[in-house]
């Protein structure tokens, strides 16, 4: 697991809509009349770089009905920071990145699309590496949703970039490209926290295993994990910290409900063992 988490290949963005109880909340009244409030948040899970920067431009919703080539019909929401740079690997722990909010005609979501601009790269040991885009991806990242919108309630949208599979080395090349694969998830979701101790194993990786699927994250500077977007089930959790401390695995599943945000509280993890030298026989 340690390796497969430390190898270098690219291919996911992970979209996650998270309507927990929390985020479809009572009537808003600040909403106008047949409209629902939608917010975008990006998160990510992790990967073996020091730093994976990316620029968003912006975020288009599609509602159901409208004719995806039809660029008018998308509904545009600009992101609206100061140099639209974001550090995937700063969204661990918890942490997330507020893309904004759209107050939009209630009805269903079909579609989103996330807009990048061609300044994207790496880094890896003090050096920049550019990240080259497909020109198939200027258009967008197009995300199927078929999300539900009722009137007068306020949503979040998660966007999971996942790093570590969104990154691919071009052969011998020394390029790398960023070459997305979307995965949508449109119901209500589960979320597993905890912390994870000593804070001199960081960082740690925290992965959730549910028959073939995996998700993951960093624990942050504090110990602090939170991993969203969860199906229902039985999930084996595997914690790999640096080489100083030994990995594990919890022996009981974790059990999740849609809805529900699960705390396992605090995992220690113990210092790996040195392996002592072999003694010579006598004479030699």
């Amino acid at each position: 697991m340690k390796n497969l988490i430390k190898s270098v290949f690219f291919g996911l963005i992970s979209v996650i809509l998270a309507t927990s109880c929390d985020m479809e909340s009572n009537s808003d009244t600040s909403i106008k009349a047949g409209h629902a409030k939608v917010n975008f948040y990006l998160i990510d899970a992790p990967a073996n770089y020091d730093e994976v920067w990316i620029e968003v431009l912006s975020v288009e919703v599609l509602m159901k009905g409208n004719n995806e080539d039809n660029g008018s019909a998308w509904i545009n929401l600009p992101y609206e920071s100061q140099d639209q740079k974001i550090n995937l690997l700063s969204l661990t722990g918890g942490t997330s990145e507020h893309l904004g909010e759209l107050e939009i005609p209630a009805g269903e979501i079909s579609q989103i699309r996330l807009i990048l601009g061609e300044d994207n790269y790496l880094m890896q040991g003090g050096n920049r590496l550019d990240l080259k885009t497909p020109s198939a991806q200027q258009s967008g990242l197009k995300l199927k949703v078929d999300k539900p919108l009722n009137e007068g309630i306020a949503y979040d949208l998660v966007i999971d970039f996942d790093a570590s599979r969104s990154i691919v080395k071009a052969g011998n090349s020394g390029l790398y490209i960023l070459k997305p694969v979307l995965r949508v998830i449109a119901e209500e979701s589960a979320t597993i926290e905890g912390t994870v101790l000593p804070l001199a194993a960081g960082p740690v990786v925290v992965s959730a295993l549910i028959e073939e699927d995996s998700v993951g994250t960093f624990a942050d500077e504090n110990g602090k994990f939170v991993i969203r977007g969860l199906k229902a089930g039985d999930y084996t959790l595997i914690f790999t910290p640096n080489e100083d401390y030994q990995e594990k695995t919890l022996e009981d599943p974790v059990t999740t409900q849609l809805g529900q945000v699960i705390n396992i509280g605090p995992v220690e993890l113990e210092e790996a063992v040195e392996e002592e030298p072999e003694e010579n026989e006598e004479g030699e």
